[in-house]
């Protein structure tokens, strides 16, 4: 199984700058941000489309350090009411084309986040069925919006190649039997990106989703890990408190956090029992690490094998790397707590 980077956490360095820290912790390939959400520190779509020298350079930048580009993301919110779903929908539209131009095979994007009717001007998430209402709402979601909007978009077409891989997101349709319906409006160009992190935060187990979904819908992998904060004991998961800044004392992040419910490498092998073997790409969202340490520190745990490994061990395309604790820091053992992404952006969800 193949190691990259997203590489937006490394927006304070250059493109240069970025490839050459992948290609020195031995990483497999790279995940651009196009914009949306990413502030899109290291290309430009726009640049991309319009100069192939500008996309010549960049592939003898990659080629020149053994690296590739798994997927190209342009997450942000097409369903959008406002004037934000126009434009991250052509920010989907572009990344596809310099897809093809540059013969990348991924798509990253979100399915979408609507209003709770045809009047809302901001988007709406629905996190029960009470009261009745929501479900009124939840089905306008799906029957007046999502499914048109997949049904009859030109990203239905132009996705089929390369695909599109939507990401289950908080407030994005998050379920996997919301995926399995988002698909059959969607069609063969709507697969599915595994992320582990928000499924665990709200209370699903990330190898039985994979289980559940199957290698006919999981496309792409981010690596990102959760934590639960001991207050989410008292106030619940869905907490709408900011994750930075990150305040010192009981409860809060830290650098060595609880272990996880379950082990990363238990979350690799349900990948390689459903035959993924592709790249599993790190998304560094940890406020508690330097970045650069975080990022280090997860390309040697996804290649780290389990003294007890589950139904197969991650392994590095041409070497293993053991990881060692520093001196005096206690055991973690192989459930590990951030093993891949250090992601705590959204789990830091109780001080």
């Amino acid at each position: 199984m193949k190691i990259g980077l997203n590489t937006d956490s490394l927006g304070s360095l250059s493109l240069e700058e970025t490839l050459d820290l992948a290609a020195g912790l031995g990483l497999d390939a790279v995940e651009f941000g196009l914009g949306g959400w990413s502030s899109a520190p290291h290309v430009s779509v726009g640049t991309l489309l319009a100069d192939a020298a500008a996309r010549d350079r960049l592939a003898g930048l990659l080629r020149d350090r053994g690296l590739t580009i798994s997927a190209l993301n342009a997450s942000g919110n097409p369903l959008h009411p406002g004037a934000i779903g126009p434009t991250d929908t052509k920010l989907a539209h572009d990344a596809i084309a310099v897809a093809k131009l540059m013969g990348v095979g991924r798509v990253v994007m979100m399915s979408g986040l609507p209003g709770g009717g045809p009047e809302e001007k901001m988007p709406n998430w629905i996190t029960s069925s009470w009261p009745p209402e929501a479900m009124e709402m939840l089905e306008w979601q799906w029957s007046g919006a999502g499914h048109p909007f997949w049904r009859h978009s030109r990203l239905r077409r132009a996705g089929r190649h390369p695909p599109l891989h939507r990401e289950p997101r908080p407030a994005m349709r998050l379920q996997s039997r919301q995926l399995l319906r988002l698909r059959e409006a969607a069609g063969p160009c709507g697969r599915d990106e595994l992320r582990s992190s928000h499924l665990i935060w709200m209370g699903g187990d990330p190898v039985s989703a994979i289980h559940a979904l199957g290698s006919e819908h999981i496309y792409h992998v981010h690596g990102k890990d959760t934590r639960i904060e001991p207050e989410a004991r008292v106030n619940g998961t869905l907490d709408t408190r900011d994750v930075v800044p990150v305040p010192a004392g009981p409860g809060t992040s830290c650098p060595r956090p609880r272990p996880l419910r379950r082990g990363w490498l238990e979350v690799v092998g349900a990948l390689r029992d459903i035959g993924y073997d592709d790249v599993i790409s790190i998304e560094n969202e940890d406020y508690t690490l330097d970045t650069r340490t975080a990022i280090a520190e997860a390309s040697t745990r996804c290649a780290s094998p389990s003294p007890n490994p589950p139904a197969a061990a991650l392994r590095r395309k041409n070497s293993v790397r053991r990881h060692r604790n520093p001196p005096g820091a206690p055991a973690r053992g192989d459930v590990l707590q951030r093993d891949m992404a250090h992601s705590i952006v959204v789990a830091y969800i109780s001080e």
